[in-house]
């Protein structure tokens, strides 16, 4: 097992992130062709093997728990363990997100196999985890804030596919942020999403 640094050096973060992204892409593509294979029985249990041995070499050494939250020496955030955007997260779509001067925030990814619920549409929870991410990063712009609450309505199933969502702050009160956003499919919006994002309260 090896600790967790609090800061990652500039160019060890480069060559981390050159090295690891490809690698997690690589293991996004087994989860899919997991889910879709339809090989023989033989195979299975070859490749089975294959991946057994390959776990076995990774976990030669590895950090004692998850990964956590890193800093770069210019102060950018590294999170490569989580759920949402974790460069090192073969579960992470990865949501990239972009913004305009308006402070309105989105994002546009392909959720395939590996994110359904019901057959042929997305999980719900997945759908709440794009809308949390989203919404938390919009309301975090210059003061970081956690979610609050989060309320969701969901105007009909989203299918599996491409799908855009976007998020806005519309009020702020002290400490919290009222952000409302969608999740949407090419043909309109599935997803509607409100929530409270909240400051840490300053220590005493």
């Amino acid at each position: 097992m090896t600790s967790i640094p609090d800061y990652v050096d500039l160019d060890e973060f480069d060559r981390q992130k050159a090295l690891y992204g490809p690698f997690t892409d690589t293991v996004r593509e087994l989860v899919d062709a997991t889910i879709r294979t339809e090989v023989d029985d033989e195979v299975i249990r070859e490749v089975q093997a294959t991946i057994a041995a390959a776990t076995a070499k990774l976990r030669a050494r590895q950090l004692d728990g998850a990964f956590g939250r890193r800093f770069t020496p210019t102060g950018q955030s590294v999170m490569w363990g989580n759920a949402g955007v974790g460069l090192r997260n073969a579960i992470a779509p990865p949501l990239v997100f972009e913004s305009d001067e308006s402070g309105r925030h989105w994002t546009d990814v392909n959720l395939g196999a590996a994110y359904e619920g019901p057959p042929g549409l997305v999980h719900g929870g997945v759908c709440a985890l794009v809308l949390d991410h989203l919404l938390g990063v919009t309301a975090s712009k210059g003061t970081r804030r956690f979610t609050g609450t989060l309320t969701l309505r969901y105007l009909r199933g989203t299918p599996l596919g491409p799908v855009h969502a976007t998020a806005t702050i519309v009020g702020v009160d002290g400490r919290k942020a009222t952000v409302r956003g969608t999740l949407s499919d090419p043909d309109g919006v599935t997803v509607e999403a409100e929530g409270i994002f909240i400051s840490p309260a300053a220590p005493n």
